[in-house]
């Protein structure tokens, strides 16, 4: 993950960056969504949109700490497993789970200087623990399942990942997330064809879908709909962010 004869150098850079813990440190975030990795660089992050595949996104992350990121952040949508959340609520997470059992807790102080930064601008979020899958969870069924198991308030497929890799470089993660698909609300079927390399949605694929399964077309304008104030969310929070840099 590190240049030979570089490394001991950058990880002091890092170690002194981070001992800042502003929520603008030489941050990095991988996102799923292009339009995640938009609203990440307006912060003045350094963002790569990976198309929620696993591989992309940890190489896109060991390129950007190889590059000097001093702090991950899992940034973007998420779905909701908590009922009480609804779309566009946002998340700051305390800890992280994976579907294999490993759990991970965010950096208290970095999580201290978002959540310091958002409530400046009387922007509340949510705490508790998200659970990183490796697939959508596409059912309130499901999603019910998982929210008793653990607690885990919302769900990603992207949080678990970065985690792995911000404990692996020895760096400071965080999360924070906004909910676009709320725990009684079911995914249809065009929402699980995922997205192409560059973030953007398999436009072409879920046109057919939509062709073989025209009853669909509410449930996914319905989605579009939530997706957006997610999104919107996210920007409120992302303008708030840039200001206290």
């Amino acid at each position: 993950m590190f240049v030979s004869g570089a490394a001991p150098e950058r990880r002091k850079e890092r170690d002194h960056a981070a001992s800042d813990h502003s929520p603008v440190m030489p941050t990095a975030a991988v996102t799923g969504l292009a339009a995640e990795a938009r609203i990440a660089r307006r912060i003045g992050w350094r963002a790569v949109a990976a198309g929620g595949d696993a591989e992309r996104t940890r190489r896109a992350m060991a390129q950007l700490i190889d590059e000097g990121a001093s702090a991950l952040v899992s940034f973007g949508i998420c779905g909701g497993l908590d009922p009480a959340l609804g779309p566009g609520a946002l998340i700051l997470a305390q800890a992280v789970s994976s579907d294999d059992g490993r759990h991970r807790r965010v950096d208290a102080a970095l999580r201290g200087a978002l959540a310091s930064a958002l409530g400046r601008a009387g922007i509340a979020a949510a705490g508790g623990d998200v659970i990183g899958a490796a697939r959508a969870v596409d059912t309130p069924s499901r999603k019910a399942a998982l929210h008793r198991r653990n607690g885990a308030i919302a769900v990603d497929l992207e949080s678990h990942l970065v985690a792995d890799a911000a404990a692996a470089a020895g760096i400071p993660f965080a999360v924070l997330r906004a909910v676009a698909d709320p725990a009684e609300r079911t995914l249809p079927p065009a929402a699980l064809i995922g997205l192409d390399a560059a973030g953007q949605p398999a436009l072409g694929r879920v046109l057919l879908s939509l062709a073989t399964q025209p009853g669909q077309l509410p449930a996914l304008l319905q989605l579009a709909r939530d997706t957006r104030r997610a999104l919107a969310a996210l920007r409120r929070a992302g303008d708030a962010l840039a200001r206290h840099r």
